[in-house]
């Protein structure tokens, strides 16, 4: 089949690497051209595994292109997708802006059936939208030209996405149209092959993880344990494990600003949505806990130096949009403490985010971040900071104290090497 993806950020290259990878012809839209150009050499500007080398391995066999040219694009394919961004407006709103003028592209170019996906995270009407703008379009033309329009959101975890899309635990459709629906079907083929597909509202992720940081506040003020809390609800089959791990908030691209979404539609037909908004209420005090806790422990915290592990908002990825570690290095900042900071790959974007700055230094190994700092943080849960050499630790910091934001370590034994051990929820602090 031949497809065309409006957008070269992660869901478009994801999308666009997969569906070629299983023999589609792709064609990759994007109105950055340096962007285009850097894709046309084989560079990848994000960092998700496995990607690198299955666009590589799509480029080579002339099944994966990408372009500057819309018309190029909208020529090309059967599939329309619209994989823009769609960033939080000031009100909290889905910015719409990219999804329609991608809808007026497809609408002045287009001259014969097309499908007009949108893969882009879009609030609850927006289809209708898109079909507006794409036919007002045409009949500024005066065209007569066919079309369907299909609502098609992904769901792609960053850091497993090439995983999330070659076998989906879902795969949402909603269109109007059986023609349409039996060219999705076709399409989504090779990946839903013996697969049940199961229709998931993320939002619920988002209310979990919250959750489970107030039970992890309350279990710190009443000196018990949120893992035993955690392993108790998690045995319940109506729970279950997953994303009941209390850390310092959930960030990236989607929770955040899908819940404030969802929250300003509410407000537009007249409902109090009170769950969302304690969601991202709960989410923005979490992000603020290990500053609180540094803060408590040191007292004064101006001239500290606080090393911290893991900048991205999770493993896996160099995604630092709404991450919890840019909070916390604006925190120590904005009270005169600096930061040595260390992840494996997304260094590069913090040095994208705030540049040079005599507070913060970037290192090149964790190793390299303890020396001369005060305390070590730990943002992000990446593999190598499961196991470390904690003689080390305590004898590369000034003071041997870890401020521990996903609970990757065992508070007794923290206790037994030395350390006054921080956690989140893990009962009264053990030194």
């Amino acid at each position: 089949m031949r497809i065309t993806i409006f957008g070269s950020g992660y869901v478009g290259l994801v999308t666009g690497a997969c569906l070629a990878d299983v023999g589609n012809h792709v064609l990759c839209v994007d109105i950055d051209e340096r962007k285009t150009a850097m894709l046309q050499r084989g560079e990848v500007p994000i960092h998700e595994p496995g990607l690198e080398s299955l666009i590589r391995r799509g480029a080579d066999a002339g099944r994966l292109r990408f372009t500057a040219n819309a018309k190029e694009g909208v020529d090309h394919g059967l599939f329309q997708l619209i994989a823009v961004g769609t960033p939080p407006d000031e009100d909290g709103s889905a910015d719409l802006r990219y999804v329609l003028a991608v809808a007026r592209t497809i609408g002045e170019n287009m001259n014969e059936y097309k499908v007009v996906v949108t893969k882009s995270t879009v609030p609850v009407g927006t289809a209708d939208k898109v079909r507006g703008e794409v036919r007002e379009s045409l009949d500024k033309r005066q065209a007569r030209v066919e079309f369907d329009m299909v609502s098609n959101p992904e769901f792609l975890k960053e850091g497993a996405a090439i995983a999330d899309f070659m076998k989906p635990d879902r795969v949402i459709i909603g269109t109007d149209s059986d023609r349409a629906t039996e060219l999705l079907r076709s399409l989504y083929e090779p990946f839903t092959h013996n697969r049940d597909r199961m229709i998931v509202m993320d939002v619920r992720l988002a209310t979990k993880i919250s959750f489970m940081n107030e039970l992890a506040n309350l279990a710190e003020r009443f000196g018990a344990d949120i893992e035993s809390v955690r392993i108790g609800l998690g045995s319940d089959p109506r729970i279950g494990y997953a994303f009941i791990y209390p850390g310092v908030g959930y960030g990236g691209s989607c929770f955040p600003k899908d819940v404030q979404a969802l929250q300003r539609s509410a407000q537009e037909v007249g409902y109090d949505a009170a769950i969302l908004a304690a969601v991202e209420s709960v989410n923005d005090r979490q992000k603020q806990i290990l500053f609180n806790k540094i803060k408590a422990h040191f007292g004064e915290v101006r001239g500290k130096t606080v090393a911290i592990w893991g900048l991205a908002f999770k493993p896996n990825t160099d995604d630092m949009r709404e991450a919890a570690s840019r909070v916390l290095m604006e925190s120590l900042w904005s009270v005169g403490a600096k930061v040595r900071a260390y992840d494996p790959v997304a260094m590069p974007e913090c040095l994208r985010i705030y540049g040079h700055r005599p507070d913060l230094s970037l290192c090149r190994t964790s190793h390299e971040a303890l020396q001369g700092a005060d305390a070590l943080a730990i943002v992000t849960e990446w593999r190598e900071f499961r196991s470390p050499d904690f003689d080390h630790i305590k004898s590369a910091l000034h003071s041997p104290v870890i401020f521990d934001g996903r609970n990757i370590y065992d508070p007794e034994q923290m206790a037994q090497a030395g350390f006054s051990y921080y956690a989140i929820g893990r009962g009264k602090t053990v030194t």
